[in-house]
């Protein structure tokens, strides 16, 4: 597990706090939590890819469309299905990969963020219709 130094810098763990350390708890590694950070982060960037694709081709958006399964929401489902897959997918694939292994969590973290930024802005009207075809 990845510890975190104290506040005071002095160089102890907070693991080697004695109330840390009358819980007994069992190190776990960080592959799990680092796993579920990127899934999100790449399960709103495809959710923000396909929000720029839909407007940028034709065809991807009448596919698009063809997911909402009649329920009218027109291809507002097929972004929110392909980005629920993309987070799933990416979340079991790190998941199996990284189950075992401990991670720096600060630098997942960040990467995650950047997706996750990155995704929100393509989802952000100016800039997805900056890309709309006519």
């Amino acid at each position: 597990m990845t510890t975190t130094k104290d506040p005071g810098g002095k160089g102890a763990s907070i693991l080697d706090a004695p109330e840390v350390d009358a819980l007994h708890l069992d190190e776990r590694p960080d592959g799990p939590g680092a796993a579920v950070m990127m899934a999100a982060g790449i399960g709103i960037f495809v959710l923000g890819l396909f929000t720029l694709l839909s407007e940028a081709s034709i065809p991807i958006h009448d596919w698009l469309e063809s997911l909402e399964f009649g329920r009218g929401v027109v291809p507002l489902a097929g972004k929110t299905i392909n980005g629920t897959i993309g987070f799933f997918a990416a979340w079991i694939i790190l998941g199996m990969a990284w189950r075992t292994k401990e991670l720096d969590l600060r630098r997942w973290f960040w990467i995650a963020l950047a997706l996750g930024v990155v995704g929100a802005v393509m989802m952000f009207p100016p800039v997805f219709q900056a890309f709309a075809t006519e």
